[in-house]
């Protein structure tokens, strides 16, 4: 009340002398913008009062634009007031995520997928046993996202990195223990890219000590246990399967072979007749791109697919297993589940979505942001339309797990954003409630202060003082509480446009959730 007085007070004496000053201000800027015009105008005599208007019009904006400065202090002279002005004013804010290209603007999902399947939240606890595990797929720019990983967190305590060493000190805040199973932390240490069935049967028998373990099927199930109970966290990074084959070839042409890979599945490696190899010598240097096509025991043939999935499911490395046909069913099907249920997954072409997923999965932001490059060793390869088709041909498993990979990735994204969205404009209409009540607040105290100086001037015409007060309370209240309601009639209206499927009266899924699959039917 007493900041309100002297709030009031001020405004009367701002007010007051500016009356007055308005008037010298008035009689000053006609003779100086006469004495101007004049100048200007002078040698224009046949215009007649043209400077006398000009002045009368120049004098009645400044006189406005004045009286509307002391009218917006007076009706609102806090500083909210003047940081909604500054918003209000301020150009929007560029999308960052829409830098890459425009696939989330004109994307239509094609697969159905649960809120769960959206929704990935992980409360990874990084002073506890959880672990980060990548599972890093040759040229996919997993190099890049690792360092990422190792170089550009914001952590309690930071990963130790010395010049000149490729591997990084990942330990968890007060232990030496690391919180991050990766290339440039723990180096390969379950073979050169282990995939997925490697990774899974190692992991634990790694992080308990027992590297030279021999995991038989009946074991791997108890690791399995394990796995759930100590909360490995898996994640990777997919790519165009014709770019990232083009760049195997290109890698493969500069003498690269990965050689020290293990290829374990099931308890033992391969033999060379369940895997032959595709050159005689010590590497492939130099192959043309069709030699490398033509090879029919080339791994970089649907590798993605191959690295994701369960090969116990199939009889490893063995062919004769199954039927080749019923062999790549169960492989796609087996690598689409275990990316749906891996922690997290990005993809090369969405860098600046890939790390906005990650941060938003593990609560972990990074320090700079990542960076899209568009030019690449493949890029620069130039192929017709016939070895482009061919190329497709020969990762076809590849091509169908890349499809349903961008459409859970990209699903995943908008449901995230919208959720994001959903937050801010919740906030932001609090915000606005609470300045609504607050200047209810004020006026109806001013109204009450200014009966009590009545009756008290007036003490015989009020037997019971109490009653005005207690009145202009429940006033306040009453108004404050339509507001909110009123507030909240707002956002159910909102939300019936945004789903105009949805019954008011249904609340079991989240306004967010609710918005996204409004949203989803309605590209279909």
């Amino acid at each position: 009340m007493h900041d309100f007085r002297r709030r009031w007070d001020l405004g009367s004496l701002c007010r007051a002398l500016l009356t007055r000053g308005l008037a010298a201000l008035g009689h000053s800027l006609k003779h100086v913008l006469g004495a101007i015009f004049s100048k200007i105008f002078g040698p224009l005599a046949s215009v007649g009062n043209m400077d006398e208007k000009s002045n009368k019009l120049l004098l009645a904006l400044v006189m406005l634009f004045l009286f509307a400065v002391i009218v917006l202090q007076y009706v609102c002279p806090g500083t909210e007031c003047q940081l909604l002005r500054l918003q209000a004013f301020s150009s929007p804010m560029p999308d960052p995520y829409r830098s890459e290209d425009e696939s989330s603007a004109r994307f239509v999902p094609r697969y159905n997928f649960s809120r769960g399947d959206l929704l990935r939240k992980v409360d990874f606890d990084i002073k506890g046993d959880d672990l980060i595990v990548f599972l890093h797929i040759q040229k996919t720019g997993g190099t890049t996202f690792g360092r990422h990983l190792v170089r550009n967190i914001q952590l309690e305590q930071p990963c130790e990195c010395r010049v000149g060493q490729k591997k990084c000190t990942c330990h968890r805040p007060g232990k030496r223990e690391t919180w991050l199973f990766s290339r440039f932390s723990t180096g390969w240490s379950c073979g050169l890219h282990a995939d997925w069935t490697e990774l899974t049967s190692c992991v634990p028998a790694v992080v308990d000590g027992k590297r030279d373990a021999r995991l038989r099927p009946s074991r791997w199930r108890i690791f399995q246990i394990l796995d759930a109970a100590r909360n490995f966290h898996y994640i990777t990074i997919l790519r165009d399967p014709v770019s990232r084959y083009l760049s195997e070839w290109r890698h493969v042409q500069r003498g690269a072979t990965w050689k020290a890979s293990l290829h374990v599945c099931d308890g033992r490696p391969p033999t060379s007749e369940e895997l032959p190899s595709c050159y005689t010598g010590d590497d492939w240097s130099g192959c043309p791109l069709k030699e490398f096509m033509d090879c029919p025991y080339n791994l970089a043939n649907n590798r993605q697919v191959r690295m994701l999935s369960d090969l116990t499911l199939v009889g490893c490395y063995n062919l004769s297993v199954m039927p080749e046909k019923q062999r790549n069913k169960v492989l796609l099907e087996s690598a689409k589940s275990n990316l749906k249920h891996m922690a997290f997954f990005g993809l090369t072409e969405f860098q600046r979505k890939t790390q906005y997923l990650f941060e938003k999965t593990f609560n972990m932001n990074f320090i700079s942001p990542f960076t899209q490059y568009n030019t690449t060793r493949a890029s620069s390869v130039e192929i017709n339309e016939e070895i482009q088709k061919r190329i497709e041909g020969l990762n076809f498993l590849d091509m169908e797990l890349y499809s349903y990979a961008k459409d859970l990735f990209l699903q995943r994204y908008q449901f995230m954003r919208q959720k994001e969205h959903q937050e801010a404009r919740r906030k932001r209409q609090e915000q606005r409630k609470f300045l609504k009540g607050r200047f209810l607040q004020t006026h109806f105290q001013s109204q009450s202060q200014g009966q009590n100086q009545n009756l008290s001037q007036n003490p015989s015409q009020n037997p019971n003082p109490n009653v005005n007060q207690n009145v202009t309370q429940n006033m306040t209240q009453n108004l404050t509480q339509s507001s909110g309601q009123n507030s909240s009639l707002k956002e159910n209206q909102e939300s019936q446009k945004q789903n105009p499927g949805q019954e008011p009266g249904d609340g079991h899924t989240s306004p967010g959730t609710s918005d996204y699959m409004g949203s989803v039917e309605k590209w279909r």
